[in-house]
C-alpha cells in the first residue's frame, strides 16, 4: 500500500519524501525545492542497477540485428561512419533483458545501447563521451549538477534559467545528451517529455526524464560477461 509525502511543496532546502513498493523492495520519492528549479529525485534504496537485475541474455538473430542496427542509425546517423565497427556484422549481438522492461545491446559484453520496452535506443554514457555530438544536447546550470548526479528528473526552469541551454530543434520524445554549464562531457542521458519550445513556453513541470547518469549501475557496469 503506498504512502506519500504531503500535498504542499515544502521551501527551500527541505525535502519531502514519500515511497511506494515495488518488486524488489521500496521506492522512495523525494522533492527538492531550490530557487530556480525543482528536481524530483526516484531512489531505489535497496538495489542499484547490477547484473542482479539481469532476467536473460539471449544472441539476437540476424534479422533482429539489422533491425537493432537500422533503428541506432536512424536515431544517430552521426555513428553511420563507425556503426559497423561499434556494431559488427559477423560479431554476435546480444540483447539483455532486465527488470522493469529495461533491455541492454551489448557486444563483446560491452553494454553499448539501452532501451525501454520498445522506445528508442540510447546510447550508454560511456558510448557517448566517445562520440559526444551524436546526440541533440540540453544543458542545465551548475546549481543542477548534483540533482542531475542523484537521478533528478529535470524541470523545465532548470533548462531556461541563466547557465541552462535548449535545442530548438528538438521534440518531445527525443533522447538528448544532458550536459551541464561549464563542463565538457554529458552527465546525464536524457529523454524528453515535451518538445524545447514547449519547455520553453510552459516553463514548469518536467522537461526532461534522467534515464541515465555519472556514476549510476548502468556506468559502472563497463562489462556483463
Amino acid at each position: 500500500m503506498a504512502w506519500h509525502g504531503r500535498e504542499n511543496m515544502l521551501h527551500s532546502e527541505q525535502v519531502k519524501c514519500g515511497a511506494t513498493p515495488s518488486g524488489s523492495g521500496f521506492f522512495f520519492f523525494f522533492f527538492f525545492e531550490i530557487p530556480t528549479q525543482i528536481f524530483v529525485v526516484l531512489i531505489n534504496m535497496f538495489k542499484k542497477f547490477s547484473s542482479e537485475d539481469v532476467s536473460s541474455q539471449n544472441q539476437v538473430k540476424a534479422s533482429v540485428q539489422r533491425k537493432i542496427r537500422q533503428s541506432i542509425a536512424e536515431e544517430y546517423p552521426g555513428l553511420e561512419p563507425v556503426l559497423d565497427d561499434l556494431l559488427p556484422k559477423k560479431a554476435p549481438l546480444i540483447v539483455v533483458k532486465c527488470q522493469n522492461h529495461l533491455n541492454l545491446v551489448l557486444v563483446n559484453s560491452v553494454p553499448l545501447f539501452f532501451n525501454i520496452r520498445d522506445g528508442p535506443y540510447m546510447p550508454t554514457l560511456r558510448l557517448l563521451h566517445q562520440y559526444p555530438n551524436i546526440m541533440k544536447k540540453f544543458q542545465v546550470d551548475r546549481g543542477a549538477i548534483k540533482f542531475v548526479l542523484a537521478g533528478a528528473n529535470i524541470m523545465c526552469p532548470g533548462l531556461t534559467s541563466p547557465g541552462g541551454a535548449l535545442d530548438d530543434e528538438v521534440e518531445a520524445e527525443t533522447p538528448v545528451a544532458i550536459m551541464a554549464e561549464g563542463k565538457q562531457h554529458a552527465l546525464a542521458i536524457g529523454f524528453t517529455k515535451m518538445s524545447a519550445k514547449d519547455i520553453k513556453a510552459i516553463n514548469k513541470g518536467i522537461g526532461v526524464d534522467n534515464m541515465h547518469y555519472l556514476n549510476d549501475g548502468l556506468w559502472k557496469m563497463e562489462r556483463l560477461d
